[in-house]
C-alpha cells in the first residue's frame, strides 16, 4: 500500500499520519524519518524494523544522555511498543527512524519509500515526503 502527502497508511489497526523526511543539509549522508502511529486495535504491537532503497541503511533510533549529559543516538534493536488504543511519536530529539548513507539529495516534496515492519500489523510500505522547512520546528501535535 503506497501514500504520499501528509501519508495516512492503515492494516486494519495501524494507522500511520503526518510522516515526513528530513536531512539537515543538502550534503547530508543521513536523514531522519518522523511520524506518528496510531494502533487502533485490542492488542499492543510493535514497530520492529525499517527498510529503505534510499539508504545503505535504515534503524529505529532513539537518544539517550550519556554520563557526561550528551545526548546521543543510537539504535533501539528491540523496536518501539504501540499499546493497543495508544498513538507513538517518532519525532526529532526522540524516537525516530534513521537512514544512513542517503543514496541521492532529498528535496523538498520529494517522496523517500520506507518498509515498516510490524510484529503483528506485518509490513506496511509508505512513501514519506520530504518537508525541509520544518528546519527550525519541532515536530508537535
Amino acid at each position: 500500500m503506497l501514500c504520499g502527502l501528509p501519508a495516512l497508511l492503515s492494516a486494519d489497526t495501524i494507522i500511520i499520519k503526518d510522516a515526513y523526511a528530513y536531512r539537515a543539509t543538502p550534503s547530508s549522508k543521513a536523514g531522519g524519518i518522523f511520524m506518528m502511529i496510531h494502533n487502533h486495535g485490542i492488542a499492543d504491537d510493535r514497530l520492529v524494523s525499517v527498510a529503505s532503497t534510499a539508504a545503505r541503511k535504515a534503524e529505529l533510533h532513539n537518544h539517550v544522555e550519556s554520563a557526561n549529559e550528551v545526548m546521543k543516538m543510537r539504535p533501539v534493536l528491540d523496536g518501539f511498543a504501540i499499546e493497543a488504543g495508544k498513538m507513538a511519536m517518532l519525532k526529532r530529539g526522540a524516537d525516530h527512524i534513521m537512514l544512513m548513507g542517503l543514496r541521492s539529495s532529498w528535496h523538498q516534496g520529494d517522496l523517500i519509500s520506507i518498509v515498516l515492519t510490524f510484529e503483528k500489523a506485518g509490513e506496511m510500505t509508505l512513501d514519506v515526503p520530504v518537508d525541509l522547512s520544518l528546519a527550525d520546528a519541532a515536530h508537535s501535535h
